[in-house]
């Protein structure tokens, strides 16, 4: 099969999705550009603060992206081509973007709240509790997972020196020195244009020739930690950008670390019109594999944030919402960025594609490998067979997604505290008004020492034992949040059937992943009394039938709301909701 008419086909029908479907429900929806945002109405020059279109697309493609498109549909090719490019079309247009889209407006019509607080507000207090529960949990095995990622990616052995040039410089230490240094050029660029009124223009363009040097100089100057060292590190470092106000670093850094994944993708457009492989790579393996995986549930859990990811709908309702100028931009950057990021998981596709006898021999398996060595292959044969083609698009693309990794980890820490702080608040209640106990448990320094505590702790050591469910508890998490926004629709009285399919898809497929593991894990736990494979399988099944049970209540939950809304009943408690009219 053409990569050229793969990518085309794709692109096209992503094209057509944003243009037709994405403005039907901007128009269903009542999306309104006059109306004040939540950046302007809460403005608190920390958290809520309004940003350029750009510089917020920048930060909320960065933040959902990370390297979920690429691993997903890479690990997912395993059963051919076609069904994963079918899930990622129309799984990204009717449901990944609707999903994104909807959690995104619905929050900043909720004053910039999460998604726990639409629940509140429009299915109950106690169903409230029970997805900030879960979806802080998802949230601490983020910042475990990314920690640790992030330190492997970053960590070298240099024989002892702290800084090595030349030819001793390994990959590692070039994407450490230059993610440093482009932290250092993001808090410039916030200063210059926030501070001192900097046209965003020329401001980006400096920025793009910032990177360009940070790149240069990781290349000739690597530094050398350990990853337990860089756990600590990135620690501290989290700790206080997640409480950092968000135009510092947060807006900056993740706009100019976008140009990395343009850049990127931009690349392999060029590799792939370039050398115009053709992929010899199966159509179609089969509904089972020899493993024991079937198609369905495992592929659409797989390929996660290629065509639907709830961990999005934290972004949207998190940061993103807190941000946004005007409602204008909902549909461009809520519906927008899942659709390009659904033309990254197309190119990663591809990408598993150039190199599917290694990939399929299991010489090549790691998916972020996979993708670098793919596309820079792809390149080089673009640049004529040149060997420095190849080490340097591969070195870049390493470093592109590493930069990605770090983007999510941030970003995920101050969603966790938004998170925890929103638990210990009864509706009409903010940080600001409450006291005692609670005005200590909201303060955003207490959740976020908590959340890095328990995150960082679980990198040292841990994670990897339940990170196996997280594809399935992070595709619940999207169920839930479609299941809350169409609540809110169902209240104010606009249409939210475009939300039932994907919804009852979403919980039927997790839920099914869910018990498949729990009868996967019985068997070894009862033939290993005990040692570490036991433990690891005991906290995943403890792990699984918590979310089952935990879906279940709140699957009960909105079939109570939306069979008293088909009544004309207005449910939860968005009567009392100013924001919800």
């Amino acid at each position: 099969m053409s990569a050229i008419l793969i990518l085309l086909i794709g692109i096209v029908l992503l094209a057509l999705g944003y243009i037709f479907y994405g403005s039907w429900l901007a128009k269903k929806w009542g999306v309104n550009p006059d109306r004040p945002t939540p950046a302007h109405s809460s403005f608190d020059n920390k958290d809520y603060v309004p940003a350029n279109p750009a510089v917020l697309m920048g930060h909320h493609f960065s933040s959902i992206a990370g390297a979920g498109p690429i691993n997903g549909p890479i690990q997912a090719a395993v059963f051919g081509w076609l069904p994963v490019f079918l899930w990622i079309v129309i799984g990204g247009i009717f449901f990944g973007a609707v999903h994104d889209f909807g959690a995104l407006f619905a929050s900043v019509r909720h004053k910039g709240q999460s998604i726990g607080v639409v629940i509140e507000d429009n299915i109950g207090q106690t169903a409230k509790r029970l997805f900030i529960v879960f979806a802080y949990l998802v949230l601490l095995l983020v910042v475990a997972a990314f920690a640790s990622i992030v330190a492997g990616a970053f960590a070298s052995d240099g024989g002892g020196s702290f800084f090595t040039t030349g030819a001793a410089i390994t990959e590692n230490a070039t994407a450490a020195t230059t993610s440093v240094l482009f932290i250092v050029i993001s808090i410039i660029f916030g200063f210059f244009v926030y501070r001192k009124g900097a046209k965003i223009g020329i401001s980006t363009v400096i920025g793009i020739i910032g990177i360009i040097a940070c790149i240069v100089a990781g290349l000739n100057l690597g530094i050398n930690i350990s990853a337990n060292t860089w756990l600590i590190i990135l620690g501290v470092y989290i700790l206080i950008a997640s409480v950092t106000p968000v135009w510092i670093l947060l807006q900056p850094r993740d706009y100019l670390s976008s140009f990395l994944l343009y850049g990127m993708m931009l690349a392999a457009v060029v590799g792939i019109f370039g050398a115009h492989p053709t992929l010899e790579f199966p159509l179609f393996v089969d509904w089972k594999l020899p493993n024991g995986n079937t198609l369905f549930p495992v592929l659409f859990i797989t390929v996660a944030c290629g065509a639907i990811s709830g961990f999005h709908s934290l972004v949207s309702s998190g940061t993103t919402s807190k941000q946004l100028d005007t409602e204008r931009d909902v549909k461009v950057i809520g519906y927008g960025a899942m659709i390009i990021e659904c033309a990254l998981a197309i190119v990663s596709l591809i990408a598993v594609g150039v190199v599917w006898a290694s990939y399929s021999s299991g010489d090549l398996t790691n998916p972020t490998k996979v993708f670098a060595t793919g596309i820079a292959t792809l390149l080089q044969a673009v640049g004529a067979g040149s060997e420095a083609v190849y080490k340097t698009a591969y070195a870049l693309i390493i470093l592109a997604v590493s930069a990605f990794a770090l983007t999510s980890l941030d970003t995920a820490t101050r969603l966790a505290r938004y998170m925890f702080a929103e638990f210990f608040l009864s509706p009409g209640e903010t940080p600001e008004t409450v006291t005692g106990a609670k005005k200590v448990l909201t303060n955003p320094w207490v959740g976020t020492i908590i959340t890095v505590g328990i995150g960082i702790a679980l990198a040292f050591g841990g994670y990897s034992k339940i990170w196996p469910l997280f594809g399935a508890a992070n595709q619940l998490l999207a169920g839930l949040a479609l299941m809350a926004v169409a609540a809110w629709l169902g209240n104010i009285g606009k249409s939210n059937k475009m939300f039932f399919i994907p919804m009852i898809f979403m919980m039927v497929a997790t839920i099914t992943s869910l018990v498949l593991t729990i009868i996967g894990k019985v068997k070894p736990i009862i033939a290993a009394a005990e040692g570490a494979t036991a433990a690891g399988n005991l906290l995943q099944l403890f792990f699984a039938v918590a979310l089952v049970i935990l879906a279940v209540i709140l699957v009960i939950n909105g079939i109570q709301t939306f069979a008293k809304q088909a009544k004309g009943q207005i449910t939860g408690d968005a009567k009392i909701i100013e924001a919800t009219k």
